[in-house]
């Protein structure tokens, strides 16, 4: 999915470029031109690479599209609506092959979730006044929660979902998944703000300062 990345950073410059210059409007109808464009090249590219839809699901160029147009969606303030992550895994059936490739992809948006929540935490720990030694142990505490955020977001339905045969028996099935940006944090800020009362026994000062700024 390397290309597909890079495309979504080079459509993504290219909205940013746009927003001062249009409406909402304007630039999710260019925004959705573009995506419609480009995933028409990418479900050929595909298609060529011996990967498929399952029978009944939308075509593959709807599925690029989509997914090109969550990544690039925005809020008010230039912030990604949403957060995604890719899942892959080979296996002698599908069913075996998407909920592997899902848990993977689970564990992908729970990473890049902890990281984002960590940066948020690194950048409050002075306000909130720890000890060197709370201090330490909160970003140990932020470094561990990965496991905890995959298992509390619970079942993702993916929003794209792709196969392709290997070998003569095996199948591969590649996954990408989507969750609201605003909602993962709420859920993850929770999970940190739990382990840091019960283990650090922090007070409810410390810490608001540590998780009570908003983004």
């Amino acid at each position: 999915m390397k290309k597909v990345l890079l495309l979504s950073i080079c459509l993504l410059t290219a909205a940013t470029m746009s927003f001062g210059q249009m409406t909402k409007k304007e630039l999710k109808k260019e925004i959705k031109a573009k995506a419609s464009k480009e995933a028409q090249r990418e479900a050929k590219k595909y298609r060529k690479m011996g990967w498929d839809v399952a029978p009944g699901s939308l075509p593959l160029e709807k599925m690029f599209q989509e997914s090109f147009e969550r990544q690039l969606d925005r809020d008010e303030k230039g912030n990604r609506i949403y957060l995604y992550a890719d899942g892959n895994q080979v296996a002698e059936s599908k069913t075996a092959g998407e909920m592997a490739a899902l848990e993977f992809a689970k564990l992908n948006l729970a990473g890049e979730i902890q990281t984002s929540v960590s940066s948020l935490v690194s950048a409050n720990i002075g306000n909130a006044q720890l000890s060197r030694e709370e201090a330490a142990s909160t970003g140990d505490i932020v470094q561990s929660a990965k496991n905890m955020i995959a298992t509390e977001l619970g079942f993702i339905d993916p929003a794209f979902k792709i196969y392709r045969n290997v070998g003569d028996k095996n199948i591969e099935v590649q996954v990408r998944v989507f969750y609201d940006r605003r909602q993962s944090m709420d859920i993850a800020k929770k999970i940190v703000r739990k382990e840091l009362k019960e283990k650090l026994k922090l007070n409810e000062e410390k810490l608001e300062k540590i998780m009570g700024i908003n983004e």
